[in-house]
């Protein structure tokens, strides 16, 4: 039976086309590539001149001979007439992931035959069981297809993490070397060759210049950052790391100004060279060898405010230097000038090498101190021969002009000011001294959880003593903490007293026994004298007794702000539901509590980081504490 047209498919781009018989009357066009759900349905083939799906498209006659494609390089084929589509895997699969060989399936041979018919058969009832037919035929197909083809996927994703389960990745440094498994050996094997990403062996690029590069920086970070960086160090530790190269350059660029400025005050071209540098040697050492024993004695200050005494510290060695570059001008004070220089270098060396230990000890994150240390000292001497390299070249280029010297001393000096002044800002210091201790603990009353390190730091002030220099270098405030905190901790520290001598806060021999009694079992006695919060001490008190007298006396000041009970008196307050009493049964049992919250957010709650003074008393035998 004749036909006015016939149908025929093509598989998308085949390698090896059969020999088929073909009529010259039919033109088969490439089909575009096309992500369709379900093959288009028959009777829109009657509204198109151009009939495209997934599989198969129809042009007008008079095109190119038609061809029959075994295998296709898109769907990943087999050999055979009609290569991949194996039970119409390749007709579902959006990816042209069809697979498979043998030939063509007798259903969809089947389905195009019974098309050709229903379009173009004359017979109505002949259309109509066609057409009947094929919805059915369509519909079991998708019934079984559909699930078919999803446990397929879930089989492949089953199969990827199976696959990934057996994979290692070795990290050293920002190298990443992929690890499989070897089941011949039964050991792990090398997959890619060498990497310098975050985990995806697929933006490996193999080569000299990636491999130079990896070996070249993971030296670097061995001979600068401590073993394990960055988990064997805190967050804030790489920030301030970076201010201190760029501060360490700065400072050695004044160094070499200053030296070149004392060799000119002595005569530099006049053979005074040996001379300079023997008066030069004096005055830094000999002079600078008094001023670190006098300042020794406050040592315990550096503790406290480590991040305030080394800001000093910098603008004290800045000073020495800056009038070194004077000594040109009064040649005649050359003496003078170079010792109380040398003095203020030898005091600033001191103040910062005390505060370096807190700094690392607070970035040791594993307890690597030593390591610390050793990479910060690493990281210090590259700084300074980079600043050395410039302060030689600036310093030929400038010569001895004088208004030359000072100003480049004034552009390296405000560089070396500001980068200090941001390394010791990102400093998250997790130990407690008053200012911070009294944050913590204010806004653990007022809100019920501790704060964070960071905001704690972010509020503390560098120059307690100088609170209006201390807005002007603040960076943002935290806002993370309330009004409250932040002013009761001002407070506190401004009217705190820790050590207090006993005979000067009391004076009646009932007010000494009522408070003896009520502190009995505590390392502290703690009372109120002409609005000051005075702590005294016994003789066996710890830094963790002081810091629970601290949190003592913030609670005292939230009863004061917020409750409104101020003192009354010694013997009253320490009577029953006396101020000193109720507030010392909520200490007893609360205490433990603010330390486990603090210790949770990071804070080292071991004791208080304070100066006290160093009165410390103890408490003589009594018959009866009650006797008068």
């Amino acid at each position: 039976m004749a036909c006015a047209c016939r149908l025929s498919f093509l598989r998308l781009s085949p390698p090896l086309p059969p020999q088929r018989p073909h009529r010259s009357d039919l033109v088969l066009a490439p089909a575009p590539r096309r992500s369709l759900s379900l093959p288009p349905f028959p009777l829109k083939l009657l509204k198109s001149t151009y009939l495209t799906s997934q599989f198969f498209a129809l042009a007008s006659p008079g095109g190119p001979e038609p061809s029959f494609p075994g295998g296709g390089n898109e769907n990943s084929g087999g050999g055979g007439d009609f290569g991949g589509f194996d039970g119409f895997s390749g007709w579902w699969n959006h990816d042209d992931s069809g697979g498979g060989g043998g030939g063509a399936p007798l259903g969809r041979l089947l389905v195009l035959f019974l098309c050709s018919r229903a379009l173009t058969g004359r017979s109505s009832f002949l259309n109509k069981s066609a057409l009947f037919i094929i919805v059915s035929f369509v519909s079991h197909f998708c019934a079984f297809q559909i699930p078919a083809s999803a446990l397929a996927r879930a089989a492949l994703e089953e199969e990827e993490e199976e696959e990934e389960k057996g994979v290692v990745w070795e990290v050293q440094g920002g190298k990443w070397t992929k690890l499989v498994r070897d089941p011949s050996k039964d050991a792990f094997v090398v997959a890619s060759p060498v990497g310098f990403g975050f985990g995806d062996e697929k933006l490996f690029t193999p080569g000299v210049i990636p491999s130079l590069w990896v070996q070249c920086r993971g030296l670097f970070m061995r001979l600068m950052l401590p073993e394990g960086f960055p988990d064997s160090v805190t967050s804030d530790y790489l920030d301030y790391s970076l201010w201190r190269g760029v501060q360490g350059v700065a400072s050695q660029i004044s160094g070499v100004l200053a030296t070149q400025a004392l060799l000119y005050a002595v005569g530099l071209g006049k053979g005074a060279i040996p001379t300079a540098a023997a008066v030069n040697w004096v005055l830094k050492d000999g002079i600078g060898y008094i001023s670190k024993i006098f300042l020794s004695k406050f040592g315990r200050h550096f503790d406290v405010h480590p991040k305030g005494w080394r800001l000093f510290a910098d603008l004290l060695e800045n000073a020495a230097f800056g009038m070194e570059m004077l000594t040109p001008a009064f040649p005649h004070l050359f003496v003078f000038i170079g010792a109380v220089a040398g003095a203020g270098r030898s005091a600033a060396a001191l103040i910062q090498a005390a505060t370096r230990s807190c700094f690392y000890a607070g970035f040791a994150a594993q307890r690597n101190f030593a390591e610390v240390i050793a990479k910060g000292e690493a990281q210090g001497m590259v700084s300074k021969s980079i600043g050395i390299i410039l302060g030689i070249a600036l310093a030929s280029t400038i010569g001895s002009s004088i208004p030359l010297v000072l100003a480049s001393f004034t552009v390296v000096t405000w560089v070396h000011m500001f980068c200090n002044l941001k390394s010791y800002q990102s400093i998250h210091l997790r130990t407690l001294n008053p200012y911070r201790g009294s944050l913590v603990f204010s806004e653990y009353l007022l809100s019920g959880q501790a704060p964070s390190v960071k905001e704690v730091n972010d509020e503390e002030p560098l120059f307690p003593a100088l609170p209006f220099l201390d807005g002007t270098l603040k960076k943002a405030q935290s806002s993370a903490l309330s009004l409250g905190a932040k002013e009761a901790a001002a407070q506190i520290e401004r009217r705190l007293q820790l050590g207090s001598k006993l005979s000067d806060v009391i004076n009646q021999k009932e007010d000494v026994v009522a408070l003896f009694d009520l502190f009995r079992n505590e390392g502290y006695i703690l009372t109120e004298y002409l609005g000051k919060f005075c702590v005294v001490l016994k003789e066996n008190s710890s830094p963790q007794d002081m810091l629970k007298s601290l949190f003592h006396v913030n609670y005292l000041y939230w009863l004061e702000r917020n409750a409104g009970i101020m003192a009354t008196g010694v013997t009253r307050d320490c009577g029953a539901c006396g101020r000193l009493r109720v507030s010392l049964e909520y200490v007893q049992r609360e205490f433990k509590h603010v330390k486990d919250d603090a210790e949770t957010v990071g804070w080292i709650s071991d004791g208080l980081i304070a100066r006290p003074l160093p009165t410390r008393i103890r408490p003589g035998h009594m018959p009866s504490w009650g006797a008068v």
